[in-house]
């Protein structure tokens, strides 16, 4: 009786630990899934690198710019942007040359721009009233805003337009471009429209002052 007891116990412990030895792997497997799927993730997600402070050089784009030397290829006589679709379209003689995506001011969606500090891209017909080298975000094409419309309904509010809207590049840690599927699915602009600088550079040689902007919602 004893001997069938050992045999049983014995027994007994041995499916334990087969049990014991298939829930380990189980669990390991889970473990090394979970593993896989985070470092698919952190592979897949574009991260920010940290800020870089270093300023853009801007002694060659300006030497190029006082001869207008950058202007090459085709000039574009018009520009459209519409935010609701978060895309820009340059024109020459009423043919699409571009198609670029684009970012916003933070509160983009929420009309037209009112006040300094509102965070909002302007609405409306302005133009591009000047050009230059940036040390912070490479490139900048100023707009006419605001226009005498926009002075007088601030006036009327009691607020200030503010001003210095523009189309403009990125900032010095995504000089190259490897975070711009980050930044173009965010607003971050204070209410300037901001473009790649690939698509900054076919700005930058086919603009020249008073190229006409339709800015629409």
């Amino acid at each position: 009786m004893q001997k069938k007891l050992t045999m049983i116990t014995m027994l007994l412990l041995g499916v334990l630990g087969l049990l014991l030895m298939v829930s380990c792997v189980t669990k390991q497997e889970k473990i090394v899934k979970k593993v896989k799927k985070i470092r698919y993730v952190i592979k897949r997600r574009v991260i920010p690198a940290k800020k870089d402070h270093t300023p853009y050089e801007t002694i060659q784009c300006n030497k190029k710019l006082l001869t207008k030397s950058e202007l090459r290829g085709t000039p574009i006589d018009k520009i459209v942007v519409y935010k609701s679709k978060r895309k820009m379209y340059t024109y020459s003689h009423g043919k699409i040359i571009h198609s670029f995506p684009i970012s916003l001011g933070k509160n983009g969606d929420e009309g037209h721009k009112i006040e300094k500090g509102d965070y909002r891209t302007p609405e409306g017909s302005y133009q591009i009233i000047q050009k230059k080298c940036h040390k912070i975000l490479y490139k900048i094409l100023a707009i006419s805003y605001p226009n005498k419309k926009d002075t007088e309904k601030a006036r009327t509010l009691g607020v200030e337009t503010g001003g210095e809207i523009t189309i403009h590049g990125q900032p010095k840690w995504n000089a190259d471009g490897h975070g711009d599927a980050y930044t173009l699915k965010h607003d971050w602009t204070e209410g300037c429209i901001a473009v790649p600088n690939s698509d900054m550079d076919k700005l930058w040689m086919a603009v020249n002052n008073g190229v006409k902007i339709d800015i629409y919602p």
